[in-house]
């Protein structure tokens, strides 16, 4: 999950359910109405600006959300210090494999909890990564520098590594995202990165990614075959009605959900506030004048027409045979990580998923959208989830 410009209870009482007084967004020229029907108590939306961190910004407001539903706690994580941690791990597995992996600042829905369980977690105001000059995070000099440095260590021109190479590239991330403190205060009371972590009391064995892909065995975990998933972490693996049944059911218990998907379909209209998978427009579906000036049209104005949506459409049925054809033929893939934090409806009773996004608030509803339940079917790579948002019926079927 790497395009950075083209989500994730104090108790049950936190859930904003469906009453008479619910929250209807006016729509502006987009058409929609969009009626919020269960929302989860969530932190502040987040800019990940120009960074390839997605990953990092829904895991981080994912875990930030399961501390405000366990101890009604608000905090605000550092992003960079992940990012820091895993920069250097990616760089280890990259030197060992003569260069021959994928390096980028991209992530899976599991790089959060490995680095919680592995090194522990820091507070935004510990450690914002901001220190080369920027006011916003801005990776692309960051990136070119890592990777000229790694290409240039795996070259191994003493025909043996140096010792200091690691340290190399250390210094380079201290430059620009600053050395992380060994120990930090946070209301009054001193801790390490490991010892924060532990006093906020979540366990990363209580959380599971889950993804519904046919051509590995279902309820069998395997590894996920998309290049940011550079642990070669093992994913869940359940049939389509149940991966939306998980979704559902976690949402209902008071847990948010990461959700990784393709946010590169025409219907994805991030700045109008929702996403849609509308059903292709076939001839037989046409008459008389509509049919003569739609024969007419070139591929790409058909295509414009389809995707220039004022209102609810009628969407593509998605099953998992079709769901599967997408993701084999790359037409599905692993773009961006955001989190689940509620269910909606349109004017027209047509069900949505209310998704918290990490590209700031400058947007027709301040930084979150609506996704349909045929784009959530067609386009989400996988989700991670609290184990109680994991049907019991479910949880038993896992191996």
């Amino acid at each position: 999950m790497n395009k950075p410009i083209i989500i994730f209870l104090l108790s049950a009482l936190a859930v904003t359910a469906a009453k008479s007084d619910d929250k209807v967004v006016v729509p502006d020229s987009t058409g929609f109405k969009f009626t919020d029907t269960l929302v989860l108590e969530t932190t502040p939306v987040k800019d990940q600006n120009k960074s390839g961190t997605c990953w990092c910004f829904a895991g981080n407001s994912f875990f930030e959300d399961e501390i405000l539903h366990a101890k009604g706690d608000t905090i605000d994580l550092s992003e960079m210090f992940v990012v820091r941690q895993c920069y250097l791990d990616k760089a280890d597995r990259y030197v060992r494999l003569g260069g021959v992996c994928n390096f980028s600042p991209g992530g899976s829905i599991l790089d959060v909890p490995y680095v919680w369980a592995k090194v522990g977690a820091v507070p935004e105001e510990a450690y914002s990564g901001l220190g080369y000059g920027e006011d916003k995070h801005q990776h692309g000099e960051l990136q070119a520098v890592l990777e000229a440095y790694l290409k240039g260590v795996v070259k191994n021109p003493n025909k043996r590594l140096s010792t200091a190479w690691r340290k190399g590239f250390e210094a380079i991330l201290d430059a620009y995202l600053g050395e992380v403190p060994q120990t930090f205060t946070v209301n009054g009371r001193s801790y390490t990165p490991q010892s924060y972590a532990e006093s906020l009391g979540l366990n990363v064995e209580d959380y599971t990614p889950v993804t519904s892909f046919s051509h590995h065995p279902f309820y069998t975990p395997f590894p996920l075959e998309v290049a940011d998933n550079w642990l070669w972490a093992g994913y869940q693996n359940v049939p389509l009605n149940e991966l939306k049944e998980i979704v559902d059911y976690s949402l209902d218990q008071g847990h948010s959900i990461v959700w990784a998907a393709d946010v590169s379909e025409p219907g994805f209209k991030w700045r109008k506030g929702y996403a849609v998978m509308p059903k292709e427009k076939k001839q037989e579906d046409l008459e008389g004048t509509e049919l003569s000036r739609w024969v007419q049209l070139s591929d790409k104005d058909r295509q414009e027409e389809m995707y220039d949506i004022k209102g609810p459409v009628e969407e593509i049925v998605v099953t998992q045979e079709s769901r599967q054809e997408m993701f084999d033929r790359q037409e599905t893939t692993d773009d961006h990580g955001m989190v689940i934090i509620g269910k909606a409806v349109d004017q027209e009773g047509n069900p949505y998923y209310k998704v918290k996004n990490s590209w700031d608030t400058n947007q027709l509803y301040n930084g979150y959208f609506y996704v349909s339940e045929p784009y959530f079917l067609a386009k989400t790579i996988s989700i991670l989830v609290n184990n109680e948002g994991i049907p019991t019926a479910i949880k038993k079927k896992f191996k």
